[in-house]
């Protein structure tokens, strides 16, 4: 190995302990933000496995960090899911950071729903419709968005 090789390496796992000083990061998130630096598979590779050796990266970190994040918005089971995969994450691994929100996801639907609804119940098709729409896209199931949009005070 010469100096020049060394100096790369070495350039690729500073330039990963940069990245991650910002945010945690998946493994799959890192190794595309490396190569889009410049930086050669191998010492991409390198560098990764070293920063796995110190636990400076974990998917299992990150997946539940993320977990949080989106469920604060508030987010969906599902979207969340979907997000984590996307993002590199296992099933596996996804779905214990979800399971691990401990979040009661009906409750998250309809704060949602009446954040950007308001309280009131409609009877109207298109106005149930419309809100349908937004809380599946945002990953919540159909139980959950039923009892959102039919929620009263009265507890319908």
């Amino acid at each position: 190995m010469t100096l020049l090789e060394f100096k790369t390496m070495q350039d690729c796992y500073n330039s990963a302990l940069w990245i991650l000083g910002a945010r945690e990061h998946s493994e799959k998130e890192l190794r595309d933000k490396l190569a889009r630096k410049g930086f050669s598979e191998t010492e991409i590779h390198d560098a990764i496995v070293r920063l796995l050796e110190y636990n400076y990266l974990s998917d299992e970190r990150f997946a539940s960090s993320f977990a949080r994040s989106r469920a604060s918005k508030p987010l969906g089971k599902q979207r969340i899911l979907n997000e984590l995969r996307m993002k590199g994450i296992n099933d596996d691994a996804a779905k214990k950071a979800v399971d691990e929100l401990d979040a009661d996801w009906f409750e998250l639907a309809l704060q949602l729903k009446q954040k950007k609804f308001g309280i009131a119940v409609t009877n109207d098709y298109k106005e149930k419709s419309k809100q349908t729409r937004y809380l599946v896209y945002r990953g919540f199931s159909f139980d959950e968005v039923k009892y959102a949009i039919e929620h009263t005070e009265l507890g319908s």
